[in-house]
């Protein structure tokens, strides 16, 4: 019973053999058997990757949600979260070891070594190609299309940030400075940076949405598998889902790559062709992460601008804070550290 609820029962067409006799007795000699098929069922497993995910979206969801009642769930989930990085950080510890022997067992597999180093290099370019086009293009043709301001200009302002990321592969180490950059250079409002970058360095990975795409499809090549566009669309939308929850450390999408594999039945053991190659591209997306995160928040400060006018003003600085408020009466009131400018 259990194996009907997680397999699928589909039909098969199976040649059982070929036509003997001839349709037109006269004409013998230009007869060609034809196959005879035979329609075969049987249960096949596949996992529903796709909708694990929505699930476990929709569930967390439900539970934040719930409020008391979901505490001890809430805590039961922090402490298996707790637990498995403590085992995280071992297989850290021992990871350089083990993608060693997978690379080097990869390679040792393939029976043409120029064409697959060849693939692996057109796949880069690939991937190198898509995230240029989406960070140089797409993503300033945005901020122009909602802010109607120059983006060139924008994007001068979070270089240093872009270039961090560039430099360590984490989105999240360069959260501070990308704060930095947006309130001192593009002097972005504190109140949206603030609220809005550490979630969008959550779940904002446009970057690594497109690498996992790029990657599921090289590799459905590499293995001769002909993709349709029921595959392609499916590939699209779970690496989107699965990208909102990779982290924001190095090579994390290699994880989530793995479930946008499952999700077409690609053999997930095929992430080692990319490995070699994967610390590379790794921190070009980080740094497209970094970019659509800043012009997300350009965009919402834009879009925000005139509501928080009428709220109290926050102005930051090293010393220290001051905020004006407007009462009922028009009088302002003042308080913090700090003579407001």
């Amino acid at each position: 019973m259990l194996d009907n609820e997680i397999s699928q029962y589909k039909t098969h067409q199976v040649e059982v053999g070929a036509t003997t006799a001839a349709p037109d007795i006269k004409n013998i000699s230009a007869f060609v058997p034809e196959p005879i098929f035979e329609a075969q069922g049987g249960f096949e497993y596949k996992s529903n990757i796709l909708g694990l995910v929505v699930f476990s979206v929709a569930f967390g969801v439900v539970l934040g949600r719930l409020g008391e009642e979901g505490d001890a769930l809430r805590e039961l989930v922090n402490s298996l979260f707790a637990t498995v990085m403590v085992l995280v950080k071992g297989i850290i510890w021992l990871s350089p070891i083990g993608v060693f022997f997978l690379v080097i067992g990869r390679i040792l597999e393939m029976d043409n070594w120029v064409d697959v180093f060849t693939q692996i290099g057109m796949y880069s370019v690939t991937v190198m190609m898509g995230l240029f086009i989406h960070g140089i293009i797409v993503l300033p043709s945005l901020y122009l299309i909602f802010t109607r301001q120059n983006p060139y200009y924008f994007l001068k302002g979070i270089f240093p940030a872009v270039v961090t990321a560039f430099a360590t592969s984490s989105s999240s180490a360069t959260l501070p400075l990308t704060i930095t950059c947006l309130e001192n250079n593009n002097n972005v409002d504190p109140r949206v940076t603030r609220f809005v970058l550490p979630v969008g360095a959550t779940i904002n990975m446009d970057g690594t949405a497109l690498y996992e795409a790029v990657a599921a499809i090289f590799i459905a090549q590499v293995n001769d598998y002909n993709l349709g566009f029921k595959d392609i669309l499916t590939i699209s939308i779970t690496a989107t889902l699965a990208s909102v929850g990779a982290a924001g450390v190095p090579q994390a999408g290699l994880i989530t790559l793995v479930i946008v594999l499952n999700a077409v039945g690609l053999p997930a053991e095929d992430v080692t062709l990319i490995i070699v190659i994967d610390w590379f591209l790794d921190r070009i997306r980080t740094a497209i992460n970094v970019e659509g995160d800043s012009i997300g928040r350009g965009i919402v400060a834009h879009f925000s601008k005139d509501d928080l006018s009428k709220l109290e003003h926050v102005v930051s600085s090293a010393d220290g804070y001051a905020m004006v408020t407007t009462n009922e009466e028009g009088e302002q009131n003042q308080t913090g550290n700090q003579t407001v400018l």
